[in-house]
């Protein structure tokens, strides 16, 4: 059955980040990917320069009206990255509940993506329009601890805080919620962060299963940009192929992104020359060179179920 996904993200020309982070990954696990750029830049903004255009909440109607118009706007899932815009993110919102009134089945996943280590990077006024428009109509979503705790008012100093966190995630909308990095201290050390996931199921006789899974993840000493949008991307594969199996779609994911940032920097690495640190294209991720670990990675993290 075909499967199509509907990618409203960046586009650099340069690079990998939003959709051109997104796109060839799913693509190459079989999914339709249609894209709308919610910028079109020469490159990420870590670079020195960078040039580009934003697409404004109207020109983004403008495109889905024309997907309408030919009654070809059928989708599966739905995937968002940042944005800077609030109009902007309340039209993605208009669109989101219009393709689930058509398809109820339809599955939202979206990064809600506002900050990282106690601060914003995104406009102080877009954060309510997450809280309450944006992840009361998503289905998936992976923020990060700041992110959790920013959505739910709730800090997490222990796995039992995190634990919290995500019921209280899911009682706002979401039955998949996956805290891609935390501060808790990890069982194998310093060198380790702790990931969580839970993930809420309507048994059939109605009563609700949760399953709940912690991941240590090695930590990572250099700066990558587009691996967010690479994890979303790829766990709606995974979630896609193991609807019911939070444990091994965060196994696959975690394993995708572990194969092709290690790739990366041995490039960047290689590239730089010894005792050198890496510049910003050296360090652009190596996806088209990762794509038999995308589409079948080889699990180096299990994740365990609490």
């Amino acid at each position: 059955m075909e499967c199509r996904v509907l990618s409203i993200q960046s586009h650099v020309v340069r690079g990998y980040v939003g959709n051109k982070s997104a796109s060839f990954p799913l693509q190459v696990m079989g999914f339709e990917v249609d894209s709308i750029n919610s910028v079109q830049f020469s490159n990420h903004t870590g670079y020195a320069h960078w040039k580009g255009q934003v697409l404004t909440a109207d020109e983004l109607h403008v495109l889905y009206e024309g997907i309408k118009l030919n009654n070809v706007n059928h989708y599966d899932y739905v995937l968002t990255g940042y944005t800077r815009d609030t109009s902007f993110l309340e039209m993605v919102v208009d669109i989101v509940q219009e393709l689930k009134r058509a398809n109820p089945n339809l599955v939202y996943v979206c990064d809600p993506v506002l900050g990282d280590h106690g601060s914003m990077y995104v406009p102080q006024y877009l954060y309510p329009v997450y809280k309450d428009k944006v992840v009361p109509v998503a289905d998936i979503i992976t923020p990060n601890q700041f992110e959790a705790e920013l959505l739910t008012g709730k800090s997490i100093s222990t796995e039992k805080d995190a634990v919290a966190v995500m019921d209280l995630l899911h009682n706002m909308g979401p039955d998949t919620v996956v805290i891609t990095s935390s501060d808790l201290p990890s069982s194998l050390g310093d060198r380790f962060l702790v990931s969580l996931g839970s993930q809420r199921i309507v048994m059939p006789d109605g009563t609700i299963s949760t399953q709940r899974i912690r991941i240590e993840v090695p930590k990572v000493d250099a700066v990558f940009v587009g691996t967010g949008d690479l994890f979303a991307a790829m766990l709606l594969a995974w979630t896609h192929h193991y609807p019911t199996d939070l444990k091994m779609a965060c196994e696959k994911t975690f394993s995708v992104m572990h194969h092709v940032i290690q790739r990366t920097i041995s490039y960047a690495h290689e590239m730089a020359g010894p005792g050198r640190r890496p510049s910003p294209s050296q360090l652009e991720l190596r996806m088209v060179q990762s794509k038999a670990d995308i589409e079948d990675p080889a699990i180096v993290m299990e994740a365990t179920v609490l």
